[in-house]
């Protein structure tokens, strides 16, 4: 199985999973996510994200996203999946966001390189998403 777990600071990654529920569907065995509350050691959170894959196997893959590049949440998480033994089996990104995850977890049984897929299409296809939006002025329109 291909699996994509979500860490970050705070409630992002449990906020982004519940929005995550409500777009692809709420009995999704594959997407886990834990964060970093304020006060925890890293030591607790690193068994929380111990705990959220303990039902994984040897042949699974993993996405591992995080809020931050280099944060506490993603480095602590990369350590505990190197130490269970899944790190060859597992493509790492900070600066998740909504089109990220969803489209990764929509596509990613589809990809014969899961690493590639993610690191190919779906980290630029995220940049691409991020846009200003603007709405046009009415008024102008209404002089026509």
């Amino acid at each position: 199985m291909r699996y994509v777990l979500l860490v970050s600071h705070g409630e992002f990654a449990p906020g982004l999973h519940k929005a995550i529920e409500m777009l692809a569907g709420s009995a999704r065995e594959d997407v886990f996510s834990t964060s970093l509350k304020n006060g925890m050691g890293a030591d607790e959170f690193a068994e929380n994200v111990k705990e959220v894959l303990a039902n994984v196997k040897d042949d699974d893959e993993i996405v591992l996203f995080g809020d931050i590049v280099g944060g506490s949440p993603l480095t602590t998480a990369a350590n505990v999946i190197a130490e269970m033994g899944f790190l060859d089996r597992t493509v790492m990104a900070g600066g998740m966001n909504l089109p990220l995850v969803l489209s990764t977890i929509l596509t990613k049984d589809f990809a014969d390189n899961l690493a590639e897929h993610v690191r190919n299409t779906m980290l630029p296809e995220a940049k691409e998403m991020i846009q200003e939006f603007t709405v046009a002025d009415n008024e102008e329109s209404d002089d026509i």
